[in-house]
């Protein structure tokens, strides 16, 4: 009996044994295996990602966005469809749908398979944090400097898309009336003219306004936009030098080729097509279209001679997927060498690009901001923000500041305070409604060797401001700022929408008071 005892015992330990091992055993195949998935779906997004954009980090965004928004997008990218239907829904109605289709943004059968297609989600569903970390900036209400002037003027809604102090006018571009606005510096209304909707930019000459018109603000690649002439005065006509653009929003003049005829370089924003483009305009008057980047995204485009060989090039931002900021060096003869000079993320949404010297070495530097977030429900990104990129003196820059400013859509540095260094005057289109809505305009007043207090005012909230200006709007020697306001869904709501509807101001002066002290 106690032989028998002795060998169940014995049996039972082994038994015990055997299973611990084997538990263990699994678990480390278990983890084998989900790190050898990970390692696959790591590959397999370099290798697809890459195609369109630099590759993603899945800590760029929450579990939640990339599981409810980004992944099923990156899914139709590469052929992927819940349902049959999903691929036709896509396809807006018109050309614009047409184009899309024939270009095969998205195709008619999966690029992978669905085992390679859940090892990136599964990748990016395990890597990526459940928030982002970030830390709010404290702004303080009262701009010491400025004072705050409302026009009388009230559009309902406000949709402004361009506000420009040139002297001592306003020039306002307003969607939903499909008209410029013209006041004076006491913000008077002075002239109204019909361009179409969406005039966001204009270049100014002794006699007319070159207009660039977006066609429809909403995103779409129906190709409605033009760049058009509006005399500065009664007399004359209108006359539209380029039509059917996929939503323009910027035109500069320049003589690329040098043959004394003023060209033209659009910004065509797009939605999934688009593209930077040259008009080169012939001794007849007609232009010739030449493609420097044929994708969508280009928001804006400076000419500088980058290489000093005599011949104008081109610097351009492009946001929209592939964000990048490119420089195209002019070869002749209608050619361009694409060159990149930095590149971000696609979760950035790069929304703005100035050059100006603002280190004072004689060179220009890049003020960058990121901070479009109207893809999925927004989320504050710490890596939003207002970023200035320093110039080596060839056109190799680095980053040598950051201010972090949820949704920051422009920055204008200046000396606003004219105490001899560098201001920053801010918008936010997406500033986080539910925690520091007064963050949709911030004043960075800086106190020496770039340490900055920030500021806004107390009617902050009135608009949501989309665009911003700045210049001596009423000649006194100092720099005021406009902001244009675009009322826009908030979410989740919280009121601001119908108050921006209601109140129906179409933009703000910041009147600078310096040199009234």
């Amino acid at each position: 009996m106690a032989a028998h005892q002795l060998l169940y015992k014995l049996f039972v330990t082994l038994f015990f044994a055997w299973l611990l091992f084997s538990c263990q055993s699994a678990t480390e195949i278990t983890e084998t295996d989900n790190i050898d998935t990970l390692s696959v779906g790591y590959t397999l997004s370099q290798q697809y990602c890459n195609n369109c954009h630099q590759h993603p980090e899945p800590d760029l965004l929450p579990k939640s966005t990339w599981q409810d928004y980004v992944l099923p997008r990156m899914g139709y990218r590469l052929g992927i469809y819940e349902h049959d239907s999903i691929r036709q829904s896509l396809l807006e109605a018109g050309l614009g749908g047409v184009r899309v289709d024939q270009a095969g943004i998205y195709p008619t059968q999966p690029i992978i398979n669905q085992d390679q297609w859940q090892a990136i989600q599964d990748y990016y569903l395990d890597q990526a944090p459940d928030s982002l970390s970030f830390t709010k900036t404290e702004v303080s209400v009262g701009l010491a400097n400025f004072q705050v002037q409302i026009p009388s003027y009230r559009l309902s809604p406000p949709s402004t898309t361009m506000v420009k102090i040139h002297r001592q006018q306003l020039l306002v571009g307003d969607a939903n009336s499909k008209s410029l606005y013209q006041f004076d510096a006491d913000l008077h209304l002075k002239r109204v003219a019909r361009t179409g909707e969406g005039a966001v930019h204009t270049e100014i000459s002794t006699e007319q306004f070159l207009i660039t018109v977006m066609g429809l603000f909403s995103p779409t690649d129906n190709p409605q936009g033009k760049v058009m002439t509006l005399p500065r005065t009664d007399a004359g006509v209108p006359f539209v030098l380029l039509d059917s653009l996929q939503r323009p929003v910027q035109t500069t003049v320049a003589d690329l080729d040098k043959n004394g005829l003023p060209d033209l370089i659009t910004c065509e924003f797009g939605k999934w097509l688009g593209g930077l483009f040259y008009y080169q305009q012939q001794p007849d008057g007609r232009f010739r279209k030449i493609a420097l980047r044929q994708q969508p995204g280009a928001i804006a485009a400076y000419v500088r001679d980058i290489n000093q060989d005599d011949k104008p090039d081109v610097l351009a931002l492009f946001g929209q997927g592939d964000e990048e900021i490119f420089a195209y060096i002019n070869q002749g003869e209608g050619k361009f060498q694409e060159k990149t000079i930095l590149r971000f993320p696609p979760s950035y949404g790069s929304s703005s690009m100035l050059l100006m010297d603002v280190d004072e070495d004689g060179d220009e530097d890049i003020v960058y901001t990121a901070g479009d977030n109207a893809d999925y429900p927004p989320v504050l990104k710490p890596y939003h923000g207002i970023y200035f990129f320093t110039n080596d003196g060839n056109y190799q820059f680095e980053q040598s500041w950051f201010y972090p400013l949820p949704g920051a859509y422009r920055a204008l540095p200046a000396d606003y305070d004219q105490d001899g260094d560098l201001d920053v005057a801010a918008i936010s289109f997406f500033p986080g409604y539910q925690s520091a809505p007064e963050a949709g305009f911030v004043y960075l007043q800086n106190q020496g060797n770039m340490n900055f207090t920030a500021h806004t005012f107390a009617e902050s909230t009135y608009g949501r401001w989309l665009v911003a200006d700045t210049g001596d709007l009423d000649g006194d020697g100092d720099l005021d700022i406009v902001l244009g306001s675009l009322a826009f869904e908030v979410v989740p709501p919280n009121g601001l929408l119908d108050e921006w509807v209601e109140r129906g101001i179409p933009f703000v002066v910041l009147e600078n008071q310096v040199m009234a002290k």
